[in-house]
């Protein structure tokens, strides 16, 4: 039997599902990947393989584009961001946060406005369509915004991140019946139960694409093992792109330097002056971490 390539849309206990495009395979991964130190993650592009007795086995592991270590998933096309415009309050700083991660990775981010019909977001929505992302503002009670957000889905693998209670596990169990995933008051006392690990696994969306079941990371979590160093900081605002050329010093930092027409454009209004912090806070964070000491 000839190999055929494939996504891996679950893994337990050394057993992965694959997907291909005629059919689901459940496989080992060969030996030589441990042997390399590779681990075979959920989104993973692969080839399977048979043996000789027949048994479907993961081949080859294909490049991967981007992976993350929690949670832990290879390829993510788009990372769903979402925060509500109350209870809880919005912090941006933490949106800001994981927006410039997703954008180090190499992963589209869309922000999701939750719980609109609490509250109006556009005030929010104008910030962030003007820096150049998608903006969907939706209310899982009303179905407001439903229809817009599942389409942003179509074709993608897709994940979605945010804080505690901004309704992320609501938000996708409106969209999709079938992940009956645990919200609320659930949620809280799975984490305090026993035996209640849930493994990561993508679910095949009806009109293309595939989308993370499990949500419940926060912003701490997709932060593990990730450090965006100073001079790294700014490729991840991408509004900053068209002015970073014009500083009077190619070494500027975009903080405190003459001749920055970063700064420049915030006191113009051509940059939310609300993300422009959430820049300087971050970049005080790394201000003094080297490479050797993350790398």
């Amino acid at each position: 039997m000839e190999n055929c390539e494939g996504i891996i849309l679950k893994g337990v206990g050394g057993l992965y599902t694959v997907k291909t495009a005629g059919e689901l395979f459940t496989c080992k991964a060969r030996g030589l990947f441990r042997k390399d130190g590779k681990v075979p993650l959920v989104g993973d592009r692969v080839s399977v393989g048979f043996s000789g007795q027949g048994v479907p086995l993961i081949w080859n592991i294909l490049s991967r584009k981007n992976e993350l270590v929690r949670p832990p998933i290879a390829n993510i096309d788009r990372l769903f961001i979402v925060f509500s415009v109350k209870d809880p309050a919005p912090n941006l700083y933490n949106l800001d946060r994981l927006i410039a991660i997703a954008e180090y990775k190499g992963i589209e981010p869309c922000i999701v406005i939750s719980k609109v019909d609490l509250c109006d977001g556009r005030e929010y929505a104008e910030v962030y369509e003007k820096a150049g992302f998608t903006v969907v503002e939706v209310s899982s009670k009303t179905g407001e915004g439903l229809d817009r957000l599942k389409k942003e889905l179509f074709g993608k693998v897709s994940a979605f991140a945010g804080n505690s209670g901004v309704g992320k596990s609501t938000l996708l169990n409106a969209l999709f019946a079938n992940l009956n995933l645990p919200t609320g008051e659930i949620s809280r006392k799975l984490q305090r139960g026993r035996h209640t690990t849930r493994h990561l696994e993508l679910f095949p969306i009806e009109e293309g694409g595939f989308v993370a079941d499990t949500p419940g990371f926060s912003s701490i979590d997709f932060e593990k093992g990730i450090v965006i160093l100073r001079h790294e900081l700014p490729g991840c605002f991408r509004e900053f792109s068209e002015y970073i050329n014009r500083c009077r010093f190619t070494s500027c930092t975009h903080t405190e330097d003459e001749g920055c027409a970063v700064k420049d454009a915030v006191e113009r209004g051509e940059i939310s002056p609300a993300r422009y912090k959430s820049y300087l806070d971050m970049y005080d964070e790394v201000r003094n971490v080297r490479e050797w000491e993350v790398r």
